[in-house]
């Protein structure tokens, strides 16, 4: 039986690149890989193990070196998301948030007292970046948001919630969007930089969800909190920009991780189908279980091929890419959800005992279907850009 790396669609990855891949997944599997359900379990944020990715520079892929990063290409950085996740969704949404969301938005658009202030804390993992972005009636509709910000001497009082906020609990830097018109709808969003832990008015809730149970998602409410002159990213009312290269970065970073998913369904049922026998034969010679087998790499290595094909785009320079974008998040999501229920047909009844992570896999990919905007919202942006309706 062949391994995944063996015929994985790489075959145009630098030596460099599937050294990465290599490393990552070798130690993904030795040092994340036997703490994940039992943290699960406990609902344990994984403090201890976000620690470990230091010492490699997987805190910053997307950070210069000047600034403590080990900056890469995009496409390498995408191969850390998925190896990443392959074996653990919170370790890989941190490493995503920190990287796509965050300190990308500070490189690109930051001040020099920004980047100086935020990114070698990040870096080093001493700063744990979280994305206030979803509200609770918005969800997508970000040109739409109820969260202002509204000005006074010195800065901004900004009010409202977010739902849905990864890492919230445990960040030291909020990347806030709030209007400071909302009669201008897109054109009153800005951009803040908000540091939780010295700024009064923030409350953060407990969001129980039945999944996801190691990030502690939690609600933000803030309650005229205010916030300098100086924690704008870029100027007020060019937020929304700013957002929208934020998420076709935070798009690729979580398709890449939800092929990473779809990978490590794959990797689970093919071993469970030799070992699993059923009328005195493995239940891998049936050919119904051929099938979906057949079914789950395809669709993950076609998921992959567009996926890789957006971190190119990124790499050649193209600054926007929201049809690719869209397209990967769609496809990768697609392949994430129906490949973890394939794998639990092949489980069976044990896909849903403790015993066995492919349940958890399930809850999961279809969690992350609805993160960085829905299979709809997607779909809607695919077609409008290709008649024209939508820039993309």
């Amino acid at each position: 039986m062949s391994t995944s790396l063996d015929r994985m669609a790489d075959f145009d990855l630098s030596p460099e690149q599937r050294l990465v891949r290599q490393t990552v997944r070798e130690f993904a599997e030795r040092e994340i890989l036997p703490h994940v359900e039992q943290y699960e379990r406990e609902e344990r944020y994984p403090l201890d193990l976000i620690q470990k990715l230091v010492p490699l520079g997987l805190m910053g892929p997307m950070i210069p070196e000047e600034y403590g990063g080990s900056f890469t290409d995009v496409l390498t950085y995408g191969i850390i998301c998925e190896e990443l996740a392959r074996i653990d969704w919170v370790v890989a949404s941190v490493v995503s948030v920190s990287n796509s969301l965050c300190a990308g938005s500070i490189v690109r658009f930051g001040s020099d007292a920004q980047k100086e202030r935020w990114l070698p804390g990040i870096a080093k993992g001493e700063v744990i970046c979280s994305a206030c972005l979803t509200e609770p009636g918005g969800g997508t509709d970000l040109a739409n948001m109820q969260t202002t910000a509204t000005v006074v001497d010195g800065g901004y009082r900004i009010s409202g919630s977010k739902v849905f906020i990864s890492h919230a609990a445990y960040a030291g830097l909020f990347f806030v969007v709030a209007s400071v018109d909302r009669a201008k709808k897109h054109k009153g969003v800005t951009a803040f930089l908000v540091d939780p832990r010295a700024t009064e008015g923030i409350t953060i809730a407990d969001f129980p969800l039945r999944t996801l149970k190691r990030d502690n998602l939690a609600e933000v409410h803030f309650q005229d909190a205010f916030v300098p002159d100086d924690a704008i990213l870029g100027e007020p009312g060019k937020g929304f920009p700013i957002l929208g290269s934020a998420l076709d970065t935070g798009r690729f970073s979580v398709a890449c991780r939800q092929v990473g998913q779809a990978q490590r369904t794959i990797d689970l049922a093919l071993p469970y189908a030799i070992d699993r026998r059923a009328f005195d034969r493995p239940i891998g010679e049936f050919q119904l279980i051929q099938q979906k087998i057949t079914d789950m790499i395809t669709r993950c290595q076609q998921a992959r091929l567009v996926v890789y094909q957006l971190g190119r785009m990124k790499d050649a320079g193209v600054e926007r890419c929201s049809m690719e974008s869209s397209m990967a998040k769609l496809l990768a999501s697609k392949a994430a959800v129906q490949n973890a229920l394939d794998g639990m047909q092949i489980f069976g009844g044990y896909s849903v005992t403790a015993e066995y992570e492919i349940g958890r896999l399930l809850m999961e990919a279809k969690a992350m279907e609805f993160g960085e905007g829905t299979t709809e919202l997607h779909t809607k942006i695919i077609a409008e850009i290709a008649l024209g309706i939508r820039k993309g």
